[in-house]
């Protein structure tokens, strides 16, 4: 999951771990003693995350889906197309409608910005003047994040055109998606290992 899967399994918890889980890829190491707690906690939480998604028997499944176009890179599409899936399926999850959803967490983030490694501060202020949250919901979003992914990772232009692979399995992508929320939820409300 990308962003907005991430906002949206922390969106009940304290604004700081919210913070937290948003900029947590921009934190290196293991040491967090340098954060608040509830920062530290934010972090732990996208890492398991992280750990949870990598791992599920769905997520493999979407990556090999993947694989063909994107190579070492299939990940990171899959988690801009889960996060596509998320924002199609809004209406079950039972949430604030998405617009308000994502204007919430905006002006979240910004309120405790200055707290953010100096990469997700520079980053976030272009996320919200152009509305990535809400703009994942259509394909031409995701292609705008995929091209922009392109140009900046070393490699990156496998994901160019990944969007592609999206419509033409999007009602797969979505159904596995689906489910593997439901398992996600269930391990989160697990104690931590």
């Amino acid at each position: 999951m990308n962003f907005l899967g991430h906002l949206l399994v922390s969106a009940n918890d304290t604004p700081l771990v919210i913070t937290g889980n948003f900029m947590a890829d921009a934190v290196k190491g293991r040491d967090l003693s340098a954060w608040e707690p509830d920062l530290q906690r934010g972090i732990r939480m996208h890492r398991r995350i992280d750990s949870f998604t990598d791992n599920h028997p769905l997520t493999l499944v979407g990556r090999e889906r993947l694989r063909a176009h994107c190579g070492k890179y299939a990940g990171v599409a899959l988690d801009l197309f889960y996060d596509h899936a998320i924002a199609n399926l809004w209406g079950e999850l039972g949430m604030e409608p998405l617009p308000a959803f994502t204007g919430r967490m905006y002006a979240l983030l910004q309120a405790h910005s200055r707290l953010m490694p100096m990469r997700t501060q520079q980053m976030l202020p272009y996320m919200v003047a152009n509305d990535w949250l809400t703009s994942y919901a259509e394909i031409r979003g995701i292609a705008r994040a995929l091209g922009g992914l392109s140009k900046r990772v070393p490699g990156g232009e496998a994901l160019a055109g990944a969007e592609h692979v999206l419509q033409a399995h999007e009602e797969a992508f979505t159904a596995e998606c689906r489910e593997f929320l439901r398992d996600l939820f269930n391990h989160l409300a697990l104690p931590d290992a």
